[in-house]
């Protein structure tokens, strides 16, 4: 599997998944631990990769995501943005509904 098709594995099997520096619990640039805290205040589950130690990943996701910066949100396959969009929703309430429409399967 080429490294574009991983990608869109990961971002086909996790409702939400975290493209971050760094961890959940050690993030490793100030834009991912603003995106971490967000997404940890609303409170659901997601999934994440450290982009620091997958430079393939690194190297390629900004050219499936055509968005050249770290951290990448997205959501139900979806990219939702950065850490500035993020922390807009966030402020505004709407990362909550967000987050929370997408863990939860379709009816």
């Amino acid at each position: 599997m080429d490294i574009m098709q991983v990608i869109e594995q990961q971002i086909k099997e996790n409702p939400i998944i975290l493209y971050m520096k760094g961890t959940p619990q050690f993030p490793q640039c100030g834009f991912s631990a603003q995106t971490v805290q967000a997404l940890m205040a609303v409170g659901e589950p997601f999934a994440y990769v450290n982009v620091l130690e997958a430079p393939e990943i690194r190297a390629n996701l900004p050219k499936y995501a055509n968005w050249p910066t770290f951290p990448q949100l997205w959501v139900n396959g979806e990219l939702v943005g950065g850490c500035d969009i993020v922390m807009e929703l966030s402020r505004s309430g709407d990362l909550n509904g967000i987050l929370k429409g997408a863990a939860k399967p379709a009816n």
